[in-house]
């Protein structure tokens, strides 16, 4: 058993939440999404060095969901909230958010947009000053992902996206997440591009390429994202990826004293046990 330290406050934090004398700040639901690209490479962000959490990781697109997420008002094509809700255990208000926040955030903090002027087609190109000022406007939350499907007469795709894993952030953390991991192919016509924001770089890389710049320090990476691209290094298609069966199983990395030391808790190959 191994473990990533806890110094200084957080080392004391833990030792409080075990011993009951500190309430753990609650979780928040949100979504990432893993965007594909035959090679097989993955779409990622490296967060900014000022943000209050997870500065200086590389992270796949994802936020919160906003509570306008859940707005009945939006156009739906493919599995519904309550199937979604049915794969991650959730009730189908959540699940619904969920979904929406996969695909806002995704546009948000890439470009790409999982959504299309008909249940079977999909937006074939996102550049431009009029999407890039939605995407802004989505950004600041002066507009809702509802007005933005609606005032373009899109339908969100929920059938280009499926389930891959579900994290929650430890309890020792000031700002937490209920997070569902979905993955996603970049659709044909579509870019990535930088877009700014929360990050101040982005790459597509091969999965086993970024794990082994994470294991020589070239790169950091969170333990969810470190273990979601050691699964997907294997894969030798997009499709491959997206026909995966996956069971989808609540993990929450824990704290635990180790040899003295306040730690999160993780076996060798960042491999957490479940929730």
């Amino acid at each position: 058993m191994g473990g990533i330290p806890l110094p200084g406050e957080f080392g004391e934090r833990a030792r409080d939440i075990l011993a009951g004398r500190l309430v753990p700040v609650p979780a928040r639901d949100a979504a990432t999404v893993v965007i594909l690209r035959e090679g097989v490479e993955v779409y990622l962000l490296r967060r900014k060095a000022s943000m209050a959490f997870a500065a200086g990781a590389y992270v796949f697109p994802g936020g919160s969901v906003d509570p306008r997420d859940a707005d009945h008002a939006i156009a739906w094509a493919g599995p519904s909230p309550a199937e979604w809700g049915a794969v991650f255990r959730a009730d189908e208000r959540i699940a619904r958010g969920l979904v929406c926040a996969a695909v806002r955030e995704t546009f948000e903090e890439s470009g790409v947009l999982l959504a299309g002027p008909s249940p079977e087609s999909v937006v074939a190109d996102t550049t431009g000053d009029d999407w890039e000022a939605d995407r802004l406007a989505l950004i600041d939350r002066s507009l809702s992902f509802a007005d933005f499907l609606d005032g373009r007469g899109l339908v969100l795709r929920s059938d280009l996206l499926r389930p891959w894993a579900h994290w929650i952030t430890p309890e020792v953390e000031h700002r937490r997440f209920d997070t569902r991991f979905f993955v996603a192919a970049l659709p044909p016509g579509q870019r990535t591009r930088d877009v700014g924001g929360e990050a101040d770089q982005v790459a597509w890389a091969r999965p086993a390429d970024a794990v082994d710049q994470a294991k020589n320090g070239q790169i950091f990476l969170m333990p969810p994202t470190y273990r979601t691209l050691g699964e997907l290094r294997d894969y030798r298609t997009v499709a491959e990826v997206l026909a995966a069966e996956r069971e989808i199983v609540s993990l929450m990395p824990g704290i635990a004293e180790v040899d003295g030391e306040m730690c999160i808790v993780l076996d060798d190959d960042y491999g957490f046990g479940p929730s």
